[in-house]
């Protein structure tokens, strides 16, 4: 300590408490009052920050348990070459594996209830290649699917809208007419429910069926699958691995990846986080301007010392320096509390909420209500190092003007009525 120059030895004895009058001490709890609402504003937004992110997690993994990294389509509407195509991706060294598919819009009747579904149709054995809604099976086996049986299996919330079960007999109405003598109308089929799946995702468990591909093709009159869906080893490459492809596959072929079809989802949550980042900021600012008027308070109380200390040939600089180190310090203690609670609140969420929920009595997210009933946290490292680093230049940006004002005190004026 006794080494450091006298800019920080003072900064330092300022920073402390001081209790030489109530003055110093009011000062004092501002000081801390101020370094206090930095912490707060740092830990809520990285807990803030964190939860969002693991809501981004876990709403994404639910929905990549039923879609696929990539899709590829045929420009003609059938892919009958599809085995040739998927040797093809799998030259590339993040494809992992593939699947056919054929894809349509259906209406799905049953007694009085009615519903539009996406119908797809899939190989049951090579269907995990590229999703896990097998293992997502709440009743039934996605094995029952088989050719010629036109057996469907559905979602949780489509069987539950549609008051079927394993066993029912539902009938769907596709896009493609027959003639009757009383005009076009849409051809019905008849399917016999087999299993019902939840992803955990209410779009999909509401409005997705599967079926085998041999029935999906002779249902829409298809000569082979609608195309190739891929699952890759990192799904947040899939926009790269699609260009790679593009240039790969030869012939009139349509590439398309999960970013791309819920851009406006992924779009709208970015959106939040970014708004939800700069109403947070705000509470960080709001604190670094108490740390304005900590400082301003600080000078004012010490315009005595600083004529002291310029009698003796101390330069403005160096007396500027002694209330930017005194307001950065402040900051950075401030910054760093905040750092270590919002970090030790984010990695341990999943017990304090609980915990929260049985001294309270109450449940924040109702099963009955949210799909997800626990509070996920995905703490990202950059956020943490973005948001501290927020932090401390605000904190350093209100030590500028009471520094300044500082320098500019005149001896003279300073020790006249001392």
């Amino acid at each position: 300590m006794k080494n450091l120059p006298f800019e920080w030895l003072v900064g330092l004895r300022y920073t402390r408490a001081g209790r030489r009058s109530g003055r110093n001490s009011f000062i004092s709890f501002i000081s801390l009052i101020s370094m206090a609402g930095i912490s707060l504003g740092v830990a809520a937004l990285i807990v803030v920050l964190s939860v969002m992110n693991g809501f981004q997690k876990e709403v994404r993994d639910r929905m990549l348990s039923v879609l696929s990294h990539i899709e590829i389509s045929d420009g003609s509407g059938s892919m009958q070459n599809w085995q040739e195509v998927a040797l093809q991706a799998k030259k590339h060294p993040e494809v992992r594996g593939s699947a056919p598919y054929v894809e349509a819009q259906s209406i799905m009747l049953h007694d009085e209830a009615m519903r539009g579904v996406v119908l797809r149709g899939v190989l049951p054995d090579q269907e995990p290649n590229v999703s896990d809604v097998s293992k997502k099976l709440v009743a039934g086996k996605f094995s029952d699917l088989r050719a010629g049986e036109f057996n469907i299996v559905v979602g949780k919330e489509l069987a539950r809208l549609m008051h079927v079960n394993v066993g029912s007999k539902v009938n769907l109405l596709v896009p493609q007419e027959q003639m009757t003598p009383f005009g076009a109308i849409p051809r019905p089929k008849t399917f016999t429910v087999v299993g019902i799946f939840e992803a955990g995702h209410y779009e999909f468990d509401s409005g997705l069926a599967f079926i085998q591909i041999e029935d999906a093709e002779k249902l829409m009159r298809l000569t082979g699958p609608s195309g190739l869906r891929l699952r890759i080893d990192d799904m947040l490459k899939a926009p790269q691995v699609a260009r790679d492809l593009s240039k790969m596959l030869q012939g009139n072929l349509y590439i398309s990846n999960w970013s791309d079809t819920n851009r406006i989802y992924f779009a709208a949550v970015k959106s939040e986080k970014t708004m939800m980042f700069i109403i947070l900021t705000l509470i960080i600012a709001v604190a670094a301007f108490n740390l304005v008027s900590t400082l301003v308070m600080t000078v004012t109380d010490k315009q005595a010392d600083i004529a002291i200390l310029r009698t003796l040939g101390a330069s403005p600089k160096s007396i500027m320096k002694i209330f930017m180190i005194q307001g950065a310090l402040v900051g950075l203690l401030g910054t760093g509390l905040g750092v270590g609670g919002g970090v030790l609140v984010a990695l341990n969420i999943d017990v304090i909420v609980p915990f929260i929920e049985r001294l309270l009595g109450i449940h924040f997210l109702a099963k009955e209500i949210y799909v997800i009933s626990s509070l996920p946290s995905d703490l990202h490292w950059s956020d943490v190092g973005f948001i501290g680093g927020v932090a401390v230049v605000l904190a350093f940006l209100a030590t500028i003007y009471p520094s300044w004002r500082a320098a500019r005190v005149k001896p003279a004026e300073a020790l006249r009525y001392e």
